[in-house]
């Protein structure tokens, strides 16, 4: 039913974004995805927090830009002025990451044993996937076995075991509505130097803010790097814990996104209800 009432609010928000300019009513976005009018603002209020067209206004171009420029400071101290007490902001996790030595690293993970299992989440079909030191992969899945091959594809002479363990587990806790547990998240990820300090950068960024391939480039020291930057965030192997989609054009366009844009737009529109809103409900 979670990934049933996912694709129902994925597709009003393809809706909403297609026909933006024309500020579709609540009737014509519920025709639009075969609901009536009722059940679709009680479901799309339930999922969000907010109504429909709040929701819609939190995605637009215009919030986005507005959240830039009104964020004068560097994303390394916004991380430290916000504190551990804000609602719904991921980059509070404690998150431990750790590269992968060289030799597995070029080995493409050989002799690493991989547990990966599946979950169901607000945002679609999900699967994670740990070593014996951390989490080293989360992707969304739309099609039938394509994250598998993802992580196949990253780790192509690894020992994948289709088991759970306590690595995704602590990563899946933030899909939680209660975070006042929350325990610290492992990763260990397979990534050069400069891509494992991109990551590290943006989970900096707070929950319901958004930057740009330039200020994090800024944000390394790296300020002429920003197309490297946007390759190396393009090879982000954890959707949503490592916040690859709070990246937006300097233009304020929202872009592209690895597990697709409708779901950007999903994942910035729901951070920002919660910010609004000022309390977290569950991913």
């Amino acid at each position: 039913m979670e990934q049933n009432n996912y694709q129902r609010i994925r597709k009003a928000i393809e809706f909403l974004n297609q026909n933006f300019k024309t500020q579709p009513s609540l009737d014509e976005v519920a025709e639009a995805i075969n609901l009536s009018p009722f059940h679709f603002q009680k479901l799309f209020t339930e999922w969000a927090g907010v109504s429909p067209k709040k929701f819609l206004q939190f995605i637009s171009l215009n919030h986005a830009k507005s959240l830039l420029q009104g964020n004068q400071n560097t994303l390394f101290d916004v991380a430290h002025e916000t504190g551990l007490s804000g609602t719904g902001r991921l980059h509070d996790l404690f998150v431990n990451i750790e590269g992968m030595t060289p030799g597995e690293f070029k080995n493409g993970g050989e002799k690493l044993n991989i547990n990966y299992s599946y979950a169901f989440t607000s945002f679609g079909k999900i699967l994670t996937a740990a070593t014996t030191k951390g989490l080293c992969y989360m992707g969304f899945e739309d099609e039938d076995g394509m994250s598998l091959l993802d992580l196949k594809r990253r780790f192509p002479k690894a020992n994948l075991i289709p088991a759970n363990d306590g690595f995704q587990d602590d990563a899946l806790s933030i899909y939680a509505g209660d975070w006042s547990n929350l325990q610290e998240v492992k990763l260990h990820l397979k990534g050069t130097a400069f891509q494992l300090k991109v990551w590290e950068a943006l989970l900096q960024i707070p929950s319901g803010h958004l930057s740009t391939y330039g200020a994090l480039a800024n944000a390394i020291d790296k300020p002429k790097a920003s197309r490297a930057i946007g390759t190396a965030i393009g090879s982000n192997p954890v959707a949503f814990l490592i916040p690859c989609h709070r990246v937006i054009q300097s233009s304020g366009a929202i872009g592209g996104y690895m597990w697709g844009s409708a779901r950007k737009k999903a994942i910035i529109g729901w951070e920002a209800a919660q910010q609004e809103s000022g309390f977290t409900t569950a991913v």
